[in-house]
């Protein structure tokens, strides 16, 4: 069977964040003909549709498309700032999706977790994901939805989540999240 490639993208640029620490534990729960890779955000500039319209886009631009391309499907894990997602993830969008008529993320499947160290779960910023989502044509899982509340206490020193009802959920949402990815990629003949 061939493999799978997943591609992490997570919202918070911070060494140790939550969002990345809940993107690589779901890596580790997917089949084993599957591949998540991170996706370091860090390194692209803001976009400005001049230097495409320049025939002259950065390198990092350059690679950072090709790697989108090179992905077969997409696990999206955002905080929430101000209601909604970060200018990092929502810059890495609209990156991958110029220039106009060169969207790298076009059908291909996606999910998204909301991580807050509040109570809500980043409802805010699930849902404005999505929006774009709609746009960028990303056929998203739609259930479970996955919204985490309280992030802080799930994980311990060791970067593993010890709530077993939290662990038994992201295996779940996991399961669901590979089933779906099976079901467009073969519908695509991939």
């Amino acid at each position: 069977m061939a493999n799978i490639n997943i591609g992490v993208l997570t919202g918070s640029l911070r060494k140790e964040s939550y969002s990345k620490k809940t993107g690589l534990y779901i890596a580790k729960l997917l089949p084993e003909d599957f591949t998540a890779k991170w996706i370091d955000l860090s390194g692209l500039t803001m976009y400005n549709q001049d230097y495409d319209d320049g025939g002259n886009p950065s390198r990092e631009w350059q690679a950072f498309r090709q790697e989108i391309k090179s992905m077969d499907a997409f696990l999206f894990v955002t905080p929430e700032y101000n209601r909604s997602i970060t200018a990092a993830l929502k810059n890495a969008l609209d990156v991958a999706s110029r220039p106009f008529g060169q969207n790298a993320w076009n059908g291909k499947p996606g999910a998204i977790i909301s991580v807050t160290q509040g109570k809500l779960g980043a409802f805010g910023a699930n849902h404005h994901l999505r929006q774009s989502m709609v746009f960028l044509n990303i056929p998203l899982l739609q259930q479970p939805e996955a919204y985490l509340g309280n992030i802080a206490e799930l994980f311990n020193e060791s970067g593993e989540i010890t709530d077993l009802g939290t662990k038994d959920f992201l295996q779940t949402f996991a399961d669901a999240f590979a089933r779906w990815v099976r079901t467009l990629t073969k519908a695509a003949g991939k």
